[in-house]
């Protein structure tokens, strides 16, 4: 019996919304702060939160540190609010049929658990950037997901941005960029199908 195929796939943008920017916009609307402060705020502290250098916890004592009119609880929620389940993460349990699912994803686990938890039965792994350190593009966070990958020669990385594709292409990896419309979706059913 031939190995399944790798389908490796994104969170933010491919399985789940991505919660900014409009986190930041409704934070800027909501306590009246200049969005280009949130945008600075959120750039300062995007690769410390992103590899795990900074916990959750801490994230949220340096937001309502900087803007101290923040409602922490009610930033959870609208954060958490802004992660909404897309199209896609419905198609993980017929995909597992034809391929391994593995996921690769810039996020906090936090947020992401409440998304994929539901799945979880479907997956092999889920290599998360603030759990093992490294944040896409960066190429360590790629290997980390090959070490776990059982056919390295057929695997198919979906992902919404162009710079994460890159070093997945130097490994020889397939990839497809995901579009907004979700047409991306056929194309890797009938791909799955014919490998």
């Amino acid at each position: 019996m031939q190995k399944k195929p790798e389908l490796v796939l994104d969170i933010a943008g491919v399985l789940a919304t991505n919660f900014s920017p409009l986190f930041w916009e409704s934070l800027s609307l909501k306590y009246d702060i200049n969005y280009e402060s949130l945008k600075k705020f959120k750039s300062e502290i995007r690769k410390n939160l992103w590899t795990g250098m900074m916990r959750e916890e801490e994230f949220w004592l340096r937001l309502k540190r900087r803007f101290p009119l923040v409602d922490i609880e009610c930033a959870k929620q609208e954060l958490q609010s802004n992660i909404k389940p897309l199209p896609a993460i419905e198609k993980i349990a017929f995909w597992s049929e034809f391929a391994n699912i593995h996921l690769l994803s810039n996020h906090c686990l936090e947020w992401v658990n409440p998304i994929i938890n539901p799945y979880r039965k479907y997956i092999k792994s889920a290599t998360i950037s603030a759990v093992v350190g490294y944040c896409k593009p960066e190429a360590e966070i790629y290997l980390k997901v090959q070490s776990q990958l059982q056919d390295t020669g057929r695997v198919l990385f979906i992902d919404d941005q162009d710079k994460n594709l890159v070093v997945a292409k130097k490994l020889g990896w397939h990839t497809v960029l995901a579009d907004e419309r979700g047409d991306w979706m056929d194309m890797i059913t009938t791909i799955l199908k014919s490998l």
